[in-house]
C-alpha cells in the first residue's frame, strides 16, 4: 500500500468551514447517530467537504470535521490517509482520472489507458496537467471487471474503453462537457457485447406475477401469448384450504427422573459386583 500524507504546508488553505447547505445537512447527519457515536459520522463529513473543496480534503478541513465530531485531529488525520477515497492534495479542476489498475482491467488494455494520462495530463501520478485542469492516478479493482477497462471520474465511471475513447473523454471534460458515462462501446450495463441474452422479459423481474400463485410457468406462458398477440392466460383460481390437520396426540407425562443412558447403567451395574474393599492373596500364594 502506498504511503499516503497530507498535502505540504504551502498549498494548504488557512481554513475551511461548510457552507450554509452543507452546514445544515451536516448537522441532519450527525443527528442520525446516538448520542455519543457521533464519531461515526466522520466518514461523510469528510466526504462532503472533499465535493465543496473540489475534490480533495485540506488539513484545516479535517480538523473542522473533528471539531464538529469532538474528535481529535489525530483520529480524523487517521482515516482521512487510510481511505483511499480521499484525496490529500489538489486534483485537476475539471478531472481527476482513477485508472483501475487490478488484473482483469490490466488483461483488457489499462496500461495502454495510463499512457494517455501520462502523455496529456503528466508522466507520474498525483500531478496537475500544465494549466491545473487533470490529475491522474492508479486505483484498486473499482467493480466493473466485466466491463474492463475502465476509470473513474469523481463519481461517475467510464468502462470498456479504448485509448481512442479515454482521448475523447478528456477532451470533452477540456471543454467543460459531461462525457456519457457508463460502456463506450454499446454494451447495455454489462450484459454480454452481443447484446442482452437473459432477462428479456419484464415479466421475469419486474414483480408483475408475485403473489398471483402462478409462477414462473405461468409468467412464460404470459410472455409467450404477448409475443403472439394473444390473451394472457388467467392465473388458476387458489386452492381450497384444507381442513385443519388434527390436533397433535396428547405426549405422555414426563418421568418423574430422567432415564439413565444404558451405557451409564451398565458402568454401575459393574461398579456394584466389585467388592467394596479389596481383598489381600493368601500368604504364600496367589488369589484365586
Amino acid at each position: 500500500m502506498s504511503v499516503r500524507r497530507l498535502a505540504p504546508k504551502e498549498v494548504q488553505p488557512e481554513s475551511f468551514a461548510f457552507t450554509d447547505e452543507n452546514l445544515a445537512w451536516a448537522e441532519k447527519t450527525i443527528a442520525k447517530y446516538p448520542a455519543g457515536r457521533q464519531a461515526s459520522a466522520v466518514i461523510p463529513l469528510l466526504m462532503r467537504a472533499q465535493e465543496q473543496a473540489g475534490g480533495w480534503v485540506s488539513e484545516p478541513a479535517m480538523r473542522y470535521v473533528g471539531d464538529m465530531l469532538g474528535m481529535a485531529p489525530i483520529r480524523v488525520y487517521e482515516i482521512a490517509t487510510f481511505y483511499t477515497q480521499f484525496q490529500l492534495q489538489p486534483v485537476g479542476r475539471k478531472a481527476h482520472i482513477q485508472v483501475c489498475g487490478t488484473t482483469p482491467c490490466m488483461l483488457k488494455g489499462a496500461e495502454d489507458l495510463m499512457k494517455v494520462c501520462k502523455k496529456r495530463i503528466h508522466a507520474e501520478p498525483f500531478h496537475l496537467s500544465d494549466n491545473g485542469d487533470f490529475s491522474w492516478e492508479e486505483v484498486e479493482c473499482a467493480g466493473t471487471c466485466t466491463n474492463a477497462p475502465m476509470i473513474q471520474v469523481f463519481k461517475d465511471v467510464y468502462e470498456d474503453l479504448t485509448p481512442a475513447d479515454l482521448d475523447r473523454i478528456l477532451d470533452a471534460f477540456e471543454r467543460g462537457e459531461t462525457p456519457a458515462t457508463g460502456p463506450q462501446n454499446g454494451r447495455f450495463l454489462s450484459a454480454p457485447v452481443t447484446g442482452q441474452a437473459t432477462l428479456l422479459a419484464a415479466e421475469l423481474y419486474d414483480g408483475s406475477m408475485v403473489g398471483k400463485g402462478a409462477g414462473l410457468a405461468l409468467a412464460r406462458q404470459a410472455i409467450e401469448a404477448r409475443a403472439n398477440g394473444e390473451a394472457a392466460p388467467a392465473a388458476p383460481a387458489p386452492a381450497a384450504a384444507s381442513a385443519a390437520p388434527p390436533a397433535p396426540p396428547k405426549a405422555d407425562p414426563a418421568p418423574a427422573a430422567p432415564l439413565a443412558a444404558k451405557a451409564v447403567e451398565a458402568a454401575g451395574n459393574a461398579d456394584s459386583e466389585k467388592p467394596s474393599k479389596p481383598v489381600a492373596p493368601p500368604p504364600g500364594g496367589k488369589a484365586d
